[in-house]
């Protein structure tokens, strides 16, 4: 059994969607559940939670509308403005929504490195206790120290790391981000998605060896009860098909035993997401 703790769906729109530059050409087309589930039936993949990509209140309906139609989708990742006025009563109408699992916001794309720490966003944020909803994480590696601020505040929040942090793997640079990754781990709340790593290297030219240090720093900061499999699809496809980040994923996990790779693969992903 394997459930993929993060993929996307959208209608392409060029203004909605401009962070998909030129050289993601390939993925500026829509991409929908039809496309997704012949590639888990190959692969043998059991469901998948989807993840925003859009900062709308209207992507959150198109995703939950998909989870009513598409069965292997088993839950949303949607997004919310948690610095606005108002946030509380969106949370609420949302909270009658089962199939959201959480939110995230795209902080990667923040010219402010402090962005999480912002008081209203912190305000907002804080509005999540208890209402038993994850918090995605979305950076890059650089914006970790403010993560790390971010997490002392909320100790009770669960928060997942999206795509290990988004270290350089390109240019091979580690050291920096191994620190800082491994000071998040310390934080029992903090869980990490293997996920998005390919379209940090070079689109055309990567390799499994290069992704395998950076995972086996994630397996020892984390443990292997806090780290999840995730595709990015179709955002991957710049780089490599599902089958080839499968293979990533697998290559890695043939260190684990057993219940390690159950762990990894679907059960923390059950219980992070209570599907």
């Amino acid at each position: 059994m394997i459930i993929d703790s993060h993929q996307h769906f959208w209608n392409y729109n060029s203004q909605r969607h401009s962070w998909i530059s030129e050289d993601m050409n390939a993925i500026r087309r829509d991409f929908l559940p039809e496309d997704l589930y012949s590639l888990y039936k190959a692969n043998d993949i059991s469901g998948c939670i989807a993840v925003q990509a859009d900062q709308t209140l209207d992507e959150n309906q198109f995703l939950l509308q998909l989870c009513q139609e598409h069965k292997f989708i088993k839950g949303v990742i949607g997004w919310v403005d948690f610095q606005q006025d108002g946030v509380e009563s969106i949370l609420e109408e949302h909270d009658y929504q089962p199939l959201i699992k959480g939110y995230r916001h795209v902080v990667q794309n923040e010219s402010d490195n402090t962005f999480l720490l912002r008081p209203r966003f912190v305000e907002g944020i804080s509005l999540l206790k208890n209402r038993n909803l994850v918090y995605e994480i979305l950076v890059y590696w650089h914006q970790l120290p403010a993560v790390l601020e971010f997490a002392k505040l909320f100790p009770n929040q669960q928060f997942v790391v999206d795509h290990i942090a988004k270290p350089d793997i390109k240019n091979k640079y580690r050291s920096a981000w191994e620190l800082l990754i491994k000071e998040l781990a310390k934080f029992s709340n903090v869980s990490c998605k293997i996920s998005g790593m390919v379209t940090e290297a070079d689109f055309n030219n990567w390799d499994l060896d290069q992704f395998l240090p950076y995972m086996d720093v994630v397996l020892e900061a984390f443990g292997s009860d806090r780290i999840m499999y995730g595709s990015d699809w179709p955002v991957c496809l710049v780089a490599a098909n599902y089958s080839q980040v499968l293979h990533i994923a697998k290559s890695f996990a043939n260190q684990l035993s057993t219940d390690e790779q159950a762990n990894f693969f679907y059960k923390n992903a059950l219980r992070t997401y209570n599907l």
